[in-house]
């Protein structure tokens, strides 16, 4: 198990695993943070509607969750960042 990258707590992944269920074909090896400092908010993703995953600390709410700005990454070549007000021109 590896500790919180956040907090330091031990991941456990049941948890994490349950709390990342809306975040389309997402498990908790691809985060390192535990489910304390995990925020899941649903329907935030302008891209497919689906939830975002927000950082215990963080103020501001991604506009793309992780599978859509990968997606991006990948079709475009480029990253479209977090939020869109990100994307420089």
């Amino acid at each position: 198990m590896k500790p919180c990258q956040n907090c330091q707590a031990v991941i456990n992944e049941y948890l994490l695993d349950k709390q990342l269920e809306p975040l389309r074909e997402l498990t908790v090896d691809d985060f390192n943070v535990c489910a304390d400092c995990t925020t899941i908010v649903a329907d935030a993703c302008v891209s497919c509607s689906g939830a975002v995953y927000v950082p215990r600390g963080e103020s501001e709410v991604p506009d793309y969750c992780p599978a859509c700005r990968s997606d991006h990454i990948e079709r475009t070549g480029t990253d479209p960042g977090w939020t869109r007000d990100s994307v420089s021109s």
